[in-house]
């Protein structure tokens, strides 16, 4: 299972590389999850226009699902208790980032099972994200081995079991959360239909001329 071999030849390629890319990576490996919190955002606000309860249902259900994948890689991590390579590989160039603490294990990578996740569950919300999200998980990935905390066989495992939790995670609760949905926009409340979005019947009532019949 380790990929050790595959392991040195991308941390010394880390360690050749410009200092601004080491920088980048640097940078990226440590809030670049923030970017997924920030489409998050972005996800939720537009689907609260897109009419019907299923849009919102989505992207409420992204970052729970989320979560839910965090947890699960916290449960194998815990199980498996693989050290770090940066400890652990004989003849590795230094991480670029701190080695993280003895009990603070490898396998999987929470980074990208969180990137995974994150990565389907958007796109599940939004088709056409993919193009974007899984391109971003896959760079967080890498950069978890190229500042050397992580096995490349770390981050394969987190981005497949990430995206796998999550999407059972969404495509099992969307339904029921679509009920919710539209309960809270029935129901009146100002926030709730703030969050929510107000639908497409509440916004035919608001355009002059338009009667619902």
């Amino acid at each position: 299972m380790h990929s050790s071999g595959l392991y040195l030849d991308i941390t010394d390629f880390a360690r050749s590389a410009p200092g601004w890319v080491q920088s980048a990576f640097e940078a990226w490996t440590a809030y670049g999850l923030l970017l997924f919190g920030v489409l998050f955002a972005a996800v939720w606000w537009r689907s609260r226009g897109r009419g019907g309860p299923r849009p919102v249902a989505l992207a409420v259900l992204a970052p729970p699902a989320t979560a839910v994948a965090y947890a699960a890689s916290e449960l194998v991590k815990s199980a498996v208790d693989e050290e770090r390579p940066c400890r652990a590989v004989a003849g590795a160039a230094a991480s670029l980032v701190a080695c993280p603490a003895p009990g603070d294990w490898s396998f999987p990578s929470n980074h990208a099972a969180l990137a995974g996740a994150a990565a389907v569950a958007l796109a599940l919300a939004v088709r056409r994200l993919a193009l974007l999200t899984v391109p971003l998980a896959l760079l967080m990935a890498f950069s978890r081995v190229f500042v050397g905390v992580h096995y490349p066989h770390d981050v394969a495992i987190g981005l497949l079991l990430g995206g796998s939790v999550a999407a059972l995670a969404v495509l099992a609760l969307a339904g029921p959360m679509s009920t919710i949905i539209a309960a809270l926009r029935a129901s009146g409340v100002r926030a709730a239909v703030w969050f929510t979005g107000p639908g497409p019947a509440a916004r035919a009532r608001n355009v002059p001329g338009c009667r619902l019949s």
